[in-house]
């Protein structure tokens, strides 16, 4: 029985209305209702009929005309901004009923923010253009989201978001024979899957934050994060590339899906938690190498701990190589820890020739150097676990950027500050080692030590120390003001946002979880094997038989994985939120002390579901008045009992504030409707009729006052007419 509720209400997850014209027109016929996960061989491309380089020029030239003067982003939020222009934009957009219109007001943007730099006296104007595309951008996908509600709609957004395009595309014969040395380029990658960018890569090169925050982004990212969309990335660079067959954007479905799916792999959810995995293991065994024991009196041998560590550590910088060359260096230096891993593979890599080379040559020093070098990656392995575990703290958000400032200001400083070392040295006429003058300096600026004040007697008896208290005063006062500036400002920028920023590392996160190199499937340190084995065999056989041969070896080396994935993901992938939440609280056991305090009645009251009847009774706020006087149960009462859909039990608790006010919207109901058997143009010609009485009545007055003794023959000859005014009043009551 247990069995037959959970095929029931499995099937009833995968259950999916039927679509509507309009997203039977937006959804390609290979993507549409496609739920199998089955890989098929590489279609067509269902969105090259669009003319996107026409409409990226027609956008463009439409924000051109709408904005010509600098606003802020507040400004372009604001509802008189809305009204005149982005209002109407976003209607003229959305009628186009163009799945690419989002990549091209992104390329837009990326275009706008490219000139900002560029052109200084256009600074603001293009800043706000860039603005506007990204606002624009964001209106318009939510438009789709607000049209669109079902499963249906979920796949067109998804189509909107990570549909491959090139800015080309459609584009005139004769402009791609001009286009600038890419003539031959654009034309043999027109229709090919690979060289192509979708509008979730390009927003987060542009940092569109405000689109990636959007729910309906954030609706798509989850979907492809938790693994309930597939599709085939577009990589830069493959190391390894195997794509016989193409994943079309569909809705996956693991019941008809095979038990050991490899693609599954691929999926951000499942990709970050094994690299989480292999970053332990990584630690670990950097740990048990920095901790043995080495003799000091000859050349260290490669003991079995460091030799696993070494192959170990190859393999995961061979996949850091490779997730570099997926999506370029843009997207991945997005990331909270991309600069550690980055930092740590370039230490390893310095160890390794350093470690090597020792061995070889038997030299102690060379073999003591390259363990000391390894030794200064502590430092960057330590932290990187933090950024994994609080990957949403703000703390770690903001710190991302603030390193990258610091680190520009300092090597600005540095390159500043080399021209005092010159003067120093230039003094000192070889009296002093310039790495010696350096150190002096390197004290001075960091407060630390004033040998360099003391010693500057020795290069020059005025020009010394002059050159040395100046330098001391500009980097303590103007150097550490302006960092802690800058810093300051940087860290309040991203509070002010840390939703978005915490959503756009998510984007970031999803969109290098989904690779398409077939060097991700395989584990470290079985990627370097991979390399050296399937490699040169994709040159003697042909692209079928590399596929099955891959697929096979994936499946092998990954069993354990696959069997867990596909296990977990038939029982929980598609699941309910309700079962979820009741198995939840069935695997509680007892040695949850979290139940064990006096407040424990306040999340309790929400475990449990309330009966039907809680739902149908109205509040006492929805009651009319003569339902209260009379005592008489209103009529939601009446119909207390009849079973209400959980849908719209959930709606009727999202009211607004006009529920509140149900009184007053009754009163203007009766007002604009038919009332007496009179119509609402019938009751307006009364409202008009009797400001008109209500005119002459004043005019009579004034008249009789003695302010309109001049004009009485005017008067006289008015009377006649508002005599007829006044029947006319009488004839409509």
């Amino acid at each position: 029985m247990q069995r037959i509720k959970n095929r029931r209400s499995y099937s009833y997850a995968l259950k999916i209305s039927e679509a509507e014209d309009e997203e039977e027109h937006l959804l390609p016929d290979a993507e549409h209702g496609d739920f199998s996960g089955s890989d098929v061989p590489v279609p067509p491309n269902p969105h090259a009929h669009l003319p996107v380089y026409a409409t990226i020029h027609r956008v463009r030239q439409d924000i051109i005309s709408a904005i010509d003067d600098p606003y802020s982003l507040e400004q372009l939020r604001s509802p008189r901004m809305n009204v005149s222009i982005i209002r109407p934009m976003v209607d003229r957009l959305y009628k186009m009923k163009d799945v690419s219109i989002v990549y091209c007001l992104l390329i837009n943007r990326v275009r706008f923010i490219r000139e900002q730099t560029q052109h200084a006296h256009r600074h603001n104007i293009n800043n706000t253009r860039a603005n506007a595309c990204e606002i624009l951008a964001t209106r318009v996908l939510r438009r789709f989201e607000e049209d669109h509600t079902d499963r249906n709609g979920l796949l067109l957004l998804a189509n909107i978001l990570v549909a491959g395009f090139e800015p080309f595309q459609n584009a005139p014969e004769e402009i791609l024979k001009n286009a600038n040395q890419t003539s031959n380029w654009v034309q043999r990658v027109k229709y090919n899957y690979k060289k192509k960018a979708p509008a979730l890569e390009v927003a987060i090169l542009s940092e569109s934050k405000i689109l990636l925050s959007s729910s309906a982004c954030a609706r798509v990212v989850d979907a492809i994060y938790t693994g309930r969309l597939i599709y085939t990335p577009y990589s830069f660079i493959d190391i390894l590339p195997d794509h016989y067959k193409h994943k079309p954007i569909s809705l996956y479905n693991p019941a008809k899906a095979p038990l050991l799916n490899q693609y599954r792999l691929i999926v951000p959810r499942v990709s970050n938690a094994l690299d989480m995995c292999q970053f332990l293991v990584l630690l670990f065994l950097y740990i048990l190498v920095m901790t043995d024991e080495r003799p000091k009196d000859r050349t260290p041998d490669f003991t079995v701990p460091e030799v696993v560590f070494t192959v170990y550590t190859l393999g995961w910088a061979l996949h850091e190589f490779a997730t570099i060359l997926e999506h370029g260096w843009q997207v991945y230096t997005q990331n909270l820890w991309s600069f550690l891993d980055a930092s740590f593979a370039i230490i390893y890599v310095c160890y390794l020739f350093v470690r090597i080379y020792g061995y070889a040559a038997n030299d102690i020093k060379a073999s003591r150097t390259a363990l000391e070098i390894l030794a200064t990656g502590a430092p960057v392995l330590v932290p990187r676990l933090a950024f994994n575990l609080m990957s949403e703290n703000m703390l770690f958000v903001s710190l991302r950027d603030m390193m990258a400032n610091f680190v520009t200001l300092t090597l600005l400083a540095v390159w500043c500050f080399a021209g005092f070392l010159l003067a120093m040295v230039w003094l000192g006429d070889g009296s002093h080692k310039p790495v010696t003058v350096s150190k002096w300096m390197l004290y001075v600026w960091f407060g630390l030590d004033g040998t360099g004040i003391q010693k500057s007697l020795d290069f020059h008896w005025l020009l010394g120390p002059a050159l040395m208290v100046t330098f001391a005063f500009l980097g303590n006062t103007l150097f550490l003001t302006i960092l802690v500036s800058m810093l300051s400002n940087t860290f309040s920028n991203i509070v002010t946002s840390v939703d978005a920023e915490c959503q756009f590392r998510k984007a970031v996160l999803t969109l290098e979880g989904v690779k398409s190199d077939a060097l991700f499937a395989y584990q470290p340190p079985l990627n370097v094997l991979a390399l050296i084995i399937l490699l040169p065999l994709k040159a003697m056989v042909s692209p079928r038989w590399f596929h099955k041969i891959n697929v096979t070896a994936v499946r092998v080396t990954n069993l354990p994985i696959l069997l867990a994935i596909g296990w977990y993901e038939r029982h929980y992938l598609w699941r309910p939120a309700k079962a979820q939440a009741y198995r939840t609280r069935k695997r509680r056991s007892w040695w949850d002390f979290s139940r064990f305090t006096v407040y424990g009645d306040i999340q309790a009251v929400f475990e449990t579901d309330p009966p039907d009847y809680i739902y149908d009774d109205d509040s006492e706020l929805e009651h009319s008045d003569e339902e209260r006087r009379q005592g008489l149960p209103s009529s939601s009462q009446a119909n207390g009992k009849k079973n209400r859909d959980r849908d719209f039990r959930a709606h009727r608790l999202r009211k607004g504030s006009a529920g509140s006010v149900a009184g007053l919207t009754e009163q203007l109901s009766d007002m604009l409707h038919e009332h007496n058997g009179s119509s609402v143009k019938g009751r307006l010609e009364k409202l008009e009729a009797s400001n008109r009485r209500i005119e002459l009545l004043l005019r009579k007055l004034y008249d009789d006052g003695g302010g309109g003794s001049g004009k009485i023959e005017e008067s006289l000859d008015e009377e006649a007419d508002d005599e007829e005014i006044l029947n006319e009043g009488d004839a409509t009551e």
